[in-house]
């Protein structure tokens, strides 16, 4: 009789390492935005006769806030279309889209067991509410983050307007003007591009190994994973 095939017991680190990459890169890549957006907003301010700030009185200011939530906002945004958009909308030949004319797991109805979500054991409008938990999070978090991008465009506005010596702004005054929407706009698109481009490239090019590709031997119009 032939052996039976040990595993090795996974290890925490290997069962959480896409979570723990992504949350290490997020932390460094802020810290980093973080300390050249202070040297550059103190840079700014010598530039008009004012005194620097310190790191932590950077963090506060609409410079950072700004800076921070924008690219938040297109990301939050862009996870919301995607979660909601697939539901319905399909393409042809594509990783990223669910099967043309075929149910998927994910259509099914929830049923309860002992392992399901506490939520669908509940059922009625418990379930009801996690059943499109995702998407309620992610638009929660999107409007949350276009506030404080707002918020923090409108203060730093506010303060280079005081460094020119021209009067500040209302925040319904500036939602009126050209410069929110510019930052608003030009990360809206570039989730939008970069969406369409993996929904569109999953159709004919592969990566060996990953699950937001078909197999390397699928053809071009199989549609889905």
């Amino acid at each position: 009789m032939k052996a039976k095939k040990v595993f090795p017991k996974k290890t925490w680190l290997y069962k959480n390492g896409l979570s723990v990459v992504f949350i290490s890169l997020f932390i460094l890549t802020l810290l980093a935005q973080a300390l050249t957006g202070w040297n550059e907003h103190n840079n700014q301010l010598n530039e008009h006769g004012a005194p620097d700030l310190d790191f932590g009185t950077y963090l506060q200011t609409g410079h950072f806030i700004s800076a921070t939530f924008e690219n938040f906002e297109s990301e939050f945004l862009q996870m919301v279309l995607y979660v909601l958009l697939t539901v319905k909308l399909r393409q042809i030949g594509s990783a990223e889209s669910k099967k043309l004319d075929e149910e998927e797991e994910v259509d099914r109805e929830p049923v309860p067991s002992k392992d399901a979500p506490w939520a669908v054991r509940q059922g009625g409008w418990i379930l009801k509410l996690y059943s499109n938990s995702l998407s309620i999070v992610f638009s929660i978090l999107f409007l949350l983050s276009w506030y404080l991008h707002f918020y923090g465009s409108w203060q730093d506005h506010n303060m280079e307007q005081v460094l020119k010596g021209e009067p500040t702004d209302t925040m319904g005054a500036y939602l009126g003007q050209a410069n929110f929407w510019f930052e608003t706009f030009q990360n809206w698109q570039s989730e939008f591009l970069s969406v369409a481009a993996i929904v569109i490239l999953t159709i004919f090019l592969r990566q060996k190994g990953s699950p937001e590709s078909k197999p390397v031997d699928a053809p071009h119009m199989e549609t889905g994973k």
